[in-house]
């Protein structure tokens, strides 16, 4: 035996006489252990070359390397077989042995097995290893009507304005929900400048025979000083309405506009009346529009953009120190709410023009005797606030995350507004950690939960924290829910999105059923959902700076009571009691709904190896507004072309749009010829779907003085918007229209889209460059 496993020891420990592509060599010291890989083709290389194989090249009338190792006698013979036998015997026992465990104790035969013996699922890349139908199942078995009833009643506060302590209780509430799900958490915060009331005295407005009305409601961010003139009704104060005033030769310098709410934001309202040079502005809501009661009193704000006003472009931290400056979107006029009672009684005494065909409202205009004064105290303070957040990490690309956020804050009870919306935060954070903990479902990517404060006052807390953070969140954040008052009735259903998210929204719509088995789209799409849903995003939306501030795919969405918004929104009559009146007392089966079909969409985002964002939609809307531009182009040229340089061309423009449209077009079918299963693969095509909103910005505006520079739906001269509406001015010899500056920001645009299209290309050897 001592014999046989000598030998049995110099076979398998010996040096090695023949290369296979792997082959153990040994170092300096001995160490068996190093794997050297060959990198010949065949073996033949390896031992009739010259150089490293020369060592082995035996010579042919050597005798055979068994024999030569142990000679052909009978016994060595012998003991081979011997040995030979005797491994046999042993590996046959130690079988049986392991096969007689497994029977008599299947329970616990895995335990006594080494860690890295245990069986792994194969990971190749597509991390929720659960089927799309089963996330689907599962969310709608965790997220229910009577668990969204319990937490509406729970987060349901009479008085939680912003930085006040109503407002932390609702932050603190919301992150310790966070930590008992498991989530890791972390809050953000900011110190703010608001406008609120004056805290001693009154605002108040007083009309020419004395009439008087001292509102408790307010416009944060007006200018604060006393102005008098003469009242003008303006409808809505959309720019088409005063357009109407001005055609009717009527003099709107330094008049006081009255204007009903509704159609655009109270902040567009008065940035019009600004742009006819007019001295104030008040707002009431009309009983035709809106029925909340004769002296309801309203609440908002003026600042014609988003974030603290005070810090245009940069983040409040406590921290920072920046040089004054105030954002160009402050108003440099008055504006203030007044009920719609006292309204009614100026109405009344009016004289002047009669109304427009197609408005609505009392007989006259106003003329100038119909004088009024407005006297504005609101006062400047400095608020503490606090956003809050929570994370479930994805398992495949946790950097990359998908954002989904409700406003804290309201004037007052704000259960539309607030309550509803950060419930559904609070349940759809509840119902994918506990599918991630306890039902095998592994997102991709991760999901950030965001809990805003200061949103009534301008999404100022949402967006601080983009300007803090703009830079990670751009190359990181692929997109942004909206859940701010996602229920305010029943009879219809609205989407405003980026065009990158149709194809998902279209086919959520599809997917997300009522308990009657009734999808969305079934009730309330007739023709198509983008005629009959979709509308486009607003301006006082927090999923608006995310879009056109951050160029981060954004979504709102809302439950409506049909045509015309709800009525209670920015009063103090936002109760759970008006809206079960509106709603039929559906409110959490409501809320169900818009939280599964939030959730359907984020899910989504981050189940799938390729992120569910069309990039074809784009070229449509790029085509679309190239060839606007080239219409009115060729008409402006025909008409008057003295008015543009002989320069000026749109072959540019449009081989721009077509390097869009080849390099998505390029990428779709490398996408089709390329392994999903593959990781890496899957990251990189993604990284370059994500940067095309974010490529979609102009780099030749300022953050600071032109925040929202996405060129399809930001705001400022640098839209492809603006570029339209410039030519209408040039065509029709208006005074403020600027050949130059036309010229100047239609290439700036040109090359906008040819830089992302170039992005989207890929390498930079990819790269179109014929334009």
């Amino acid at each position: 035996m001592d014999q046989a496993r000598s030998t049995i020891s110099k076979i398998f420990n010996g040096e090695p006489h023949s290369y296979t592509r792997f082959n153990l060599t040994q170092n300096m010291e001995g160490d068996n252990s190093h794997v050297e890989l060959k990198l010949s083709s065949d073996m033949d290389e390896e031992v009739e070359g010259n150089g490293v194989g020369d060592h082995l090249n035996h010579n042919s009338n050597r005798k055979p390397h068994v024999a030569q190792k142990f000679g052909c006698t009978l016994k060595n013979l012998c003991f081979l077989a011997a040995a030979t036998f005797l491994i046999f015997i042993i590996g046959y026992l130690i079988g049986y042995l392991v096969h007689r465990g497994k029977d008599s104790s299947p329970i616990c035969a895995a335990s006594v097995l080494p860690a890295e013996s245990k069986v792994v699922a194969h990971e190749t890349g597509a991390a929720p290893l659960m089927d799309w139908d089963d996330v689907k199942m599962l969310l709608a078995k965790k997220l229910t009507a009577a668990k969204l009833d319990s937490v509406l009643s729970e987060f349901s506060k009479d008085h939680h304005r912003a930085g006040s302590s109503g407002d932390e209780l609702l932050a603190n509430m919301v992150l310790k929900r966070f930590k008992e799900n498991g989530m890791s958490t972390w809050t953000d915060e900011h110190f703010v400048k608001v406008h609120d009331p004056p805290t001693s005295g009154f605002n108040r407005v007083v009309f020419k025979n004395g009439l008087e009305e001292r509102p408790s409601g307010f416009l944060s961010y007006s200018a604060t000083r006393t102005v008098t003139g003469a009242v003008l009704f303006a409808y809505y104060g959309r720019e088409n309405d005063f357009r109407m005033l001005r055609n009717q030769n009527i003099n709107l310098s330094g008049r006081v506009m009255l204007v009903r709410t509704g159609k655009i934001s109270f902040a567009e309202k008065v940035a019009n009346a600004a742009k006819m040079n007019a001295s104030a502005v008040l707002i009431y809501q009309d009983p035709t529009d809106y029925s909340v009661g004769e002296n309801a009193q309203l609440y908002g704000h003026v600042h014609l953009g988003s974030g603290d006003p005070y810090t245009p472009g940069f983040p409040s931290f406590n921290h920072t120190q920046f040089a004054p400056v105030e954002s160009s979107g402050l108003p440099k006029i008055v504006a203030q709410t007044i009920t719609s009672d006292f309204a009614a009684k100026i109405l009344r005494q009016l004289g002047g023009h009669s109304l427009p065909d197609g408005w609505e409202g009392f007989n006259r205009l106003g003329n100038e005797s119909d004088t009024v004064t407005v006297e504005v105290n609101n006062v400047l303070t400095e608020k503490k606030i606090n956003n809050v957040f929570g994370v479930i990490k994805g398992f495949v690309d946790a950097d990359r995350y998908v954002v989904i956020g409700a406003q804290r804050d309201a004037w007052g009870p704000g259960f539309a507004a607030s309550t509803v919306g950060t419930s559904i935060l609070v349940e759809l954070a509840r119902s994918i950690s506990d599918m991630k903990n306890n039902d095998g479902f592994k997102p991709r990517r991760s999901i950030v939960f965001a809990s805003w404060s200061a949103g009534e006052y301008g999404s100022i807390g949402a967006t601080e924290w983009l300007e803090g953070y703009l830079s990670s969140l751009s190359m990181k954040a692929f997109s942004y829910i909206n859940l701010d008052g996602v229920v305010t009735g029943r009879n219809g259903f609205k989407v405003a999105a980026s065009s990158l998210m149709y194809s998902l929204i279209e086919s959520t719509l599809k997917e997300v059923k009522s308990s009657d088995g009734k999808s969305l789209s079934d009730q309330y799409v007739k023709q198509s959902w983008e005629s009959d849903v979709s509308e486009p995003l607003r301006m006082d939306s927090a999923a608006y700076p995310f879009l056109a501030f951050s160029g981060i795919p954004s979504m709102s969405f809302r439950f409506t009571a049909g045509n015309s918004d709800y009525q209670y929104l920015g009063t103090m009559l936002d109760t759970r009691d008006k809206l079960n009146a509106g709603t039929s007392s559906t409110v959490p089966q409501l809320a169900e709904m818009a939280g599964r079909f939030a959730g359907h969409i984020v899910l989504r985002l981050v189940h799938d190896h390729l992120l569910r964002l069309d990039l074809k939609k784009y070229d449509e809307v790029i085509r679309g507004h190239v060839r606007q531009i080239n219409g009115k182009v060729k008409n402006v040229l025909r008409m008057q072309p003295q008015l543009l340089p002989k320069s000026l061309t749109v072959k540019w423009l449009m081989s721009a749009s077509g390097s869009y449209s080849r390099a998505s077009r390029d990428l779709e079918a490398y996408i089709n010829n390329s392994d999903m299963e593959d990781v890496e693969m899957c990251r990189l095509i993604n990284d370059r779907i994500m940067a095309v909103e974010r490529n979609l910005l102009s780099p030749y505006v300022s953050p600071r003085e032109t925040p929202y520079r996405h060129i399809l739906v930001g705001s400022g001269s640098h839209t492809l918007k603006a570029l339209s509406n410039h030519l209408e001015a040039l065509g029709t010899s208006n005074p403020e229209a600027d050949a130059n500056l036309f010229h100047s920001q239609f290439a700036l645009a040109t090359w906008t889209i040819q830089g992302c299209s170039n992005s989207l290309a890929g390498d930079i050897w990819s790269l179109d460059n014929e334009i």
